[in-house]
């Protein structure tokens, strides 16, 4: 589904559901902001919108306890940082909602071991760890599928890296409809990220930015020193072009592609319009240019993030009150399910 679709779709009365997730994994970088936040901020206005903060998902990698409670904390400070409106979407803790677990593990015996194997990052997990891995690994698929299908969801904002989650969620909710003849789950539609349009490691801008890369100078948390920040991007991979031209182009010139995009993502200005006002600019001034914008970017979001993050009582309130909502929606769908496949 592209974005015109999207708008196609949100005139009708009742909106769209769009359901999006996040894992308390460690802050959020200005790739996560640019490719994924910045969405949800822009689809609240003009969809019904539940973002979740996937906990259960996290324990796979068995974090410390401290971690996961401030992690968890400081991604809903965030959230809220970078603009998105608890009062005009849901918001909430995926271990506050049991239904996750309860639909997963019904799921769990609609989903086929074979087709768990082929999931692309399961394979890549097992590579990593030489098979020594945990069972939380393979079932991940299942519980995101869980997470999509309670509330119903017309549209999941997801990376290209999980079409192949979808892709598995989609086969599982026909599945089911088919088995039992009825239109038990809506069968969610993907709503994936441009992939050329993606934040780039800066060091080396064929790779995807990741928060979990060891060289941190490939990356910018949001909660980082804005002058270190900047320090990272003057430092980014360009290329050797000469005359140097600032122009958009993914495959000849990823580092000046990945810096034009994270300017446009931050001050919202149009690749197109990025390159006719800088087109010839030196690379170190241009450079210059993206790691004001930069600085300025992570020096207003840390001020209102700091200004939430020490207000955990409206914090713990917006959780409560986005899991009782949560919860509300997802038990409709498990009251429906429950009755159909004989459970009393």
């Amino acid at each position: 589904m592209n974005i015109n679709e999207m708008h196609i779709v949100s005139d009708i009365k009742k909106k769209p559901i769009v359901f999006s997730a996040i894992q308390p994994s460690g802050t959020i970088t200005i790739g996560n902001y640019v490719g994924a936040v910045r969405q949800w901020i822009n689809m609240q206005h003009k969809f019904d919108c539940i973002y979740c903060i996937v906990d259960q998902h996290a324990m796979t990698i068995r974090p410390k306890p401290s971690e996961l409670k401030k992690n968890i904390l400081d991604i809903l400070a965030l959230f809220l940082a970078c603009g998105i409106d608890y009062n005009k979407c849901i918001i909430f803790i995926q271990s506050h909602v049991p239904q996750h677990s309860q639909l997963s593990w019904i799921l769990n015996c609609y989903t086929y071991y074979g087709e768990l194997k082929r999931m692309i990052q399961f394979k890549n997990h097992l590579l990593k760890n030489n098979y020594n891995i945990n069972v939380g690994l393979m079932n991940y698929p299942i519980l995101m599928i869980a997470d999509i299908l309670l509330y119903q969801t017309n549209i999941v904002p997801v990376g290209i890296d999980q079409k192949q989650h979808l892709e598995l969620c989609r086969t599982v909710a026909r599945r089911f409809n088919s088995i039992y003849k009825q239109d038990i789950f809506t069968i969610p539609q993907c709503f994936f990220v441009d992939s050329g349009n993606l934040v780039m490691s800066l060091q080396k801008p064929q790779e995807k930015m990741s928060k979990s890369d060891i060289n941190k100078n490939n990356l910018i948390s949001l909660l980082e020193d804005p002058s270190w920040a900047a320090k990272k991007i003057k430092k980014a991979c360009t290329d050797s072009n000469n005359p140097p031209k600032i122009i958009f182009d993914t495959v000849n010139k990823p580092g000046i592609s990945n810096l034009i995009y994270i300017l446009s993502g931050i001050t919202n200005m149009s690749i197109g319009d990025i390159e006719d006002k800088f087109v010839d600019n030196k690379y170190d001034d241009f450079k210059n240019i993206v790691a004001e914008a930069v600085s300025i970017k992570l020096h207003n979001i840390q001020e209102k993030f700091f200004e939430f993050r020490r207000n955990e009582k409206l914090l713990f309130q917006i959780i409560s009150e986005g899991a009782l909502q949560a919860s509300n929606r997802a038990q409709q769908t498990l009251i429906k399910l429950y009755d159909i496949i004989g459970f009393v």
